[in-house]
């Protein structure tokens, strides 16, 4: 069973967000309150717990929210899934729409640590079906979706 570990927002742009528990995920939109919010491609950003425990087992100092993500899940691999799978969770449904995302700067992860796991593991999808998110939430890979 993939279960959400963390649901996070930022009131501005270009800054780490923040766990917040709980969201709600807006049709067409994103997360209610996150700066990164708004139609188009990349409205909610996914990041597997997996991989994030991996990049911190190599000492990088991260916490939920640090790569800009909204959602990190354990027990889906979304960089492993291709654009188009959708996603469960309570009353809500993503589409996956684009795999990584080249920075346009250097971020202060890849300055600490040489490296950044946002162009390879990072994964944004759009909201298909709003509803409330949180933490403890089970998350479904849907097939044939």
């Amino acid at each position: 069973m993939a279960e959400i570990k963390a649901v996070c927002i930022s009131d501005k742009k270009g800054t780490p967000k923040t766990n917040v528990f709980s969201a709600t995920l807006v049709v067409n939109h994103g997360l209610d309150r996150d700066a990164h919010a708004g139609a188009g491609l990349r409205q909610v950003s996914l990041l597997s717990y997996e991989q994030l425990e991996k990049f911190r087992a190599k000492g990088a100092p991260v916490t939920y929210g640090c790569f800009g993500e909204n959602i990190v899940a354990s027990g889906i691999d979304f960089a492993g899934l291709p654009v188009g799978t959708r996603l469960a969770c309570a009353d809500a449904l993503l589409e996956i729409t684009q795999i990584g995302k080249e920075c346009s700067r250097p971020c202060r992860i890849f300055q600490t640590m040489g490296e950044c796991i946002m162009p390879t593991q990072g994964v944004f999808a759009g909201v298909l079906r709003g509803g409330t998110v949180g933490v403890g939430d089970e998350m479904r890979v849907l097939e044939g979706a």
